[in-house]
């Protein structure tokens, strides 16, 4: 079960805390965690992270908003990001945006929910299944199905290309990072 079949939402945030209460009296809580992600300025999408419980590199199969695709994930000691990121940058990697971002994560009817905040991005919420390349289809339906009986507008594509562009080359200044 390596496909990741998602559908995302920006939220404002008004909506983002309606959403927190909600999945804390629904749904089975998972976690909240601080997470730092950096994409690498490479071909595939490949990105390592530091969170509260780990590291990790993962590469994304597929073009970045895809609503379904493989992903490969290795966990690593929480400690270790920096030797990740020392590894990338050695081997001619350069990160090219870092994200910053508060995660909330539920279990609800079976389905991964993740309520977000990311710094100079915004409120989103995403849900989430891994299935088999066979049910993919199915469980994209069942997502937005999901959605809708939260009466959250699936955001279109587009317009996440679009706020990921200008993320992509402003993240410094809206992150207030150097």
């Amino acid at each position: 079960m390596s496909i990741e079949v998602e559908v995302r939402s920006f939220v404002s945030e008004k909506k983002y805390n309606e959403l927190l209460a909600f999945f804390k009296k629904n749904s089975e809580f998972v976690n909240e965690d601080d997470q730092i992600t950096y994409y690498f300025d490479c071909e595939q999408d490949l990105r390592i992270q530091k969170n509260n419980f780990f590291s990790k590199i993962w590469l994304k199969k597929g073009r970045i908003h895809d609503d379904q695709r493989e992903e490969l994930e290795i966990r690593f000691a929480r400690d270790d990001f920096e030797k990740l990121e020392q590894l990338f940058l050695t081997l001619g990697f350069k990160v090219e945006i870092k994200w910053f971002r508060k995660r909330h994560t539920f279990r609800w009817q079976d389905i991964d929910v993740m309520v977000d905040f990311t710094k100079g991005y915004g409120h989103i919420i995403e849900l989430e299944k891994k299935c088999a390349e066979k049910e993919k289809d199915k469980i994209l339906t069942l997502l937005k199905e999901r959605m809708n009986t939260l009466k959250i507008p699936l955001t279109p594509r587009e317009e996440f290309e679009k706020q990921y562009e200008h993320y992509r080359k402003n993240w410094r200044k809206l992150t207030g990072e150097k």
